[in-house]
């Protein structure tokens, strides 16, 4: 009679960490950074067709690194979550952080209960009327939820990322959007080793000087006359 194969629930958490921490590795990073009127979305994605940033709400913003079709799934829940909480009650309801903690509530569930963890890492702006209430929500493939207030980094080689923006912060205000985008392209290019081209880029922002739904898309050409 064989004897039943037995793990221990430590060892079998560290196996799940480690195999969703693999997964998120080998996606690209994005950054979210805060510039004067509001945030900059920066990813690094030679797709023109898979979009790692989206619109979640008229003012709140979604990314996701890691494995496309499961923070896609992830994205549409938020999406019709969001829409759901806006029309039963109202539109000031729907924020980033209730969204976070949904978010982190189900990635939480799925790495504890299920067999696979997801192999995602995601990331959630919100923009008010003034900076102040500028908020990004980091959302880790355990539940686990990072709060930051000037700039945030998630996918391969976040932490070299982040670690070259804080470097090139400065004190006082947020930059410009000139310098918001500079300073983006710089860290992922201090993280990679190697130059990054605007075509091989993916950036949006969520500004507040516009009217009703706050997000747009960057279109390469307009990036570049921004450096230029």
């Amino acid at each position: 009679m064989t004897l039943p194969f037995y793990v221990s629930p430590e060892q079998l958490m560290q196996d799940k960490a480690e195999y969703a921490q693999k997964g998120i590795a080998r996606g690209r990073s994005i950054i979210a950074m805060e510039y004067r009127d509001g945030a900059l979305f920066v990813a690094d994605n030679p797709s023109t067709s898979l979009f790692k940033i989206s619109e979640i709400y008229d003012n709140i913003a979604f990314s996701g690194a890691g494995k496309y079709s499961e923070f896609e799934s992830l994205r549409k829940a938020g999406i019709q979550h969001a829409d759901l909480k806006g029309f039963m009650y109202s539109r000031e309801d729907v924020t980033a952080r209730a969204l976070a903690n949904g978010y982190s509530q189900t990635l939480g569930t799925i790495f504890s209960q299920e067999l696979k963890p997801f192999e995602v890492e995601i990331l959630l702006a919100q923009i008010g009327d003034g900076p102040e209430q500028t908020e990004f929500y980091r959302i880790a493939f355990d539940g686990t939820i990072v709060h930051e207030k000037r700039c945030i980094a998630i996918g391969g080689r976040s932490e070299d990322v982040a670690s070259a923006l804080r470097s090139a912060e400065g004190e006082g205000d947020a930059p410009d959007l000139n310098t918001a985008l500079t300073r983006c392209m710089k860290a992922l290019e201090t993280a990679t080793g190697q130059p990054v081209s605007l075509r091989a880029l993916e950036v949006a922002l969520l500004d507040r000087t516009r009217t009703g739904r706050k997000f747009r898309r960057v279109p390469p050409d307009e990036a570049e006359s921004l450096l230029a």
